[in-house]
């Protein structure tokens, strides 16, 4: 248990250095015209996330979930290969990555590194995490249940991705992704 409550403090010290990296972003994205969209669901997904977290160390702990070698170690490996993509995608991205919804006014869109590959690597990292995560130490009610509400979060993240590059692009000046 000790193990697993350092790496949960871990993640929850990677997420609290994405919001530094994000506060500084947005405040360059908003000194170039930047605009943000879709903040009605950036709450709840603040919420979630932070439930993400609370909810695995909880469920270990009430439930005593063991530890499984099995399914452990390749979660593990999970969990650090969507750190990886992630910090992929923010170094890609650099100062227009985002964990909210901005786009900059005549930046093109990024399709290099992990970009070229999906639309959405950083989403993927999302997934990957909110699942494998938890189940680490087989607390898979808080992966069911992330899994479960993340979901159609991320859907509507998305559209309104999609729609503020829509849009644009519509313009006469090209955006960042």
């Amino acid at each position: 248990m000790r193990w697993y409550l350092l790496l949960v403090g871990l993640v929850a010290l990677e997420r609290l250095a994405e919001l530094v990296v994000s506060r500084r972003n947005l405040a360059w994205s908003l000194a170039r015209g930047g605009s943000e969209h879709g903040r009605g669901h950036y709450p709840f997904m603040a919420v979630l996330h932070t439930a993400l977290l609370v909810g695995a160390v909880v469920e270990v702990a009430v439930a005593h979930r063991p530890f499984l070698p099995a399914l452990g170690w390749p979660m593990l490996a999970l969990v650090v290969a969507s750190q990886a993509l992630r910090w992929w995608c923010i170094r890609t991205l650099g100062h227009r990555w985002n964990t909210r919804v901005v786009v900059v006014p005549g930046l093109p869109l990024v399709h290099r590194g992990p970009y070229r590959l999906l639309a959405h690597p950083n989403y993927v990292a999302v997934v990957l995490e909110g699942a494998a995560l938890p189940l680490v130490h087989t607390a898979w009610v808080t992966a069911l249940v992330f899994t479960v509400l993340n979901l159609p979060l991320l859907a509507v993240r998305i559209r309104a991705e999609e729609a503020a590059m829509a849009a644009a692009v519509a313009q006469p000046a090209t955006h960042a992704r």
